[in-house]
């Protein structure tokens, strides 16, 4: 953590140490209205307080109209630095060694990014998609920046972050000035995260791009799950069962603690699937997916690979409950993590992904002899299926690490 310590750490500190013992909050659970004046003078928020506009006066009737006020208390009790209790506000004390750390202050702040956002979206009159999928809109703009090698242009992050959360809902018919209101309304809400970055010192913002700096790329990667150097890692061997001609499987890293359900994002994305269907683990007899009273799954995001697996054990992966594709996990090796790699990597691996929907390892078998025989009744119909306008297209022994380290890297499951 080498950088200058942001200028949201030290507003944060500024705040803390205005709390001091306690402060008075009204029924309403905020600042008050006369302690907000003060505050908007020491912590130089630059909200305005009973704004002009024209020749009119709009007295400021609540703590809550002040936006970089707001933000700033919400950020500090998402952080556990200040909590509210019997209609006070006070300093959390377990934490108050913090506050003589600005660096791990400004780690803390960043892992509280997830949980502050109704104060740091605020879109007006028409709500944004990403107010209602923050999380996920989240990670996506930080996963982009994450992966990127240059600084983004600020159009791009708004196609990623309305990517994301879009295909969530139902907008077809939605005019198309309702449509580019929603956009806009999108837009502004990232740009209100971007800042908020950039005053936390995560982010380098221009009027145009962004860039993570160095604090920030620490802080993605920590949120991403990725290890740091001597962390433990696993080198997994992942092969679909009955499948051959070609085989396909993968070699991967992926950290000793690495949750179940985001190595099911993982094997999802190594393997080439697109996430359509349910899945489920099954370690020693016992099976971990998603909740779900009825499978009687247990949770698999309270299981890690590392304390479920030693060296040389394996286990079963099986997605889509109708095709059935089962893939066969082994632990081959536990490793250090090493500096400057990312993780999860895909080390090795051949062969192609199957088709989705094809009919598992038995339909699969027989799509490829159909597609191998252009006399095949069904050959045309196949290739119709597939989008394909010839059989040279489709090649199941294609494969490269560096297609699925890119799928990898630009991962934005959790």
């Amino acid at each position: 953590m080498g950088e200058a310590v942001g200028r949201t750490v030290e507003q944060v500190l500024a705040l803390v140490g205005w709390v001091g013992a306690g402060r008075k909050l009204p029924q309403t659970g905020r600042v008050t209205l006369t302690d907000a004046r003060a505050l908007v003078e020491v912590l130089d928020t630059g909200d305005r307080m009973d704004p002009v506009i024209g020749d009119r006066t709009f007295k400021t009737k609540s703590s809550e109209e002040l936006y970089h006020l707001t933000l700033l208390v919400e950020w500090a009790k998402a952080a556990r630095l200040l909590r509210t209790v019997g209609g006070r506000l006070l300093p959390v004390k377990k934490n108050a060694e913090l506050l003589d750390h600005p660096d791990e202050l400004r780690g803390v702040l960043f892992s509280a990014l997830p949980h502050i956002g109704p104060a740091v979206t605020v879109s007006g009159w028409l709500e944004s998609l990403f107010t209602h999928e923050y999380d996920r809109g989240l990670r996506a703009l930080l996963y982009r920046l994450y992966a990127a090698t240059a600084p983004a242009p600020l159009s791009d992050l708004y196609e990623v972050v309305w990517h994301a959360v879009s295909p969530l809902y139902v907008l077809d018919d939605l005019s198309p000035d309702r449509l580019g209101h929603l956009r806009t309304a999108n837009d502004h809400d990232v740009q209100r995260v971007l800042k908020a970055l950039a005053s936390l010192g995560a982010v380098h913002l221009t009027e145009t791009t962004a860039e993570l700096t160095a604090d920030g790329r620490i802080e993605t990667a920590r949120m991403r799950g990725e290890p740091e150097p001597g962390d433990a890692v696993l080198r997994i061997l992942v092969e679909l069962a009955d499948v051959d001609d070609p085989r396909v499987w993968r070699q991967l890293l992926v950290p000793a603690s690495i949750h179940l359900d985001r190595l099911h994002s993982v094997i999802q994305d190594a393997m080439g699937w697109q996430n359509c269907h349910m899945h489920v683990f099954t370690i020693d007899g016992v099976q971990y997916g998603r909740p779900d009273g009825e499978l009687g799954f247990r949770d698999e995001r309270t299981a890690t690979l590392g304390a479920l697996l030693k060296s040389g054990a394996q286990c079963v992966y099986t997605y889509d409950f109708g095709d059935s594709w089962e893939h066969l996990i082994t632990v081959e090796q536990f490793q250090t993590a090493a500096a400057g790699l990312h993780y999860p990597y895909c080390v090795d691996g051949a062969g192609a992904c199957p088709p989705e929907d094809c009919g598992g390892a038995p339909g699969y078998s027989d799509l490829k002899v159909i597609l191998a025989d252009p006399a095949h009744g069904e050959h045309h119909a196949m290739l119709e299926w597939l989008g394909l306008r010839s059989a040279t297209e489709f090649t199941p022994d294609r494969f490269t690490p560096d297609a699925a380290n890119t799928r990898l890297l630009h991962r934005t499951a959790p």
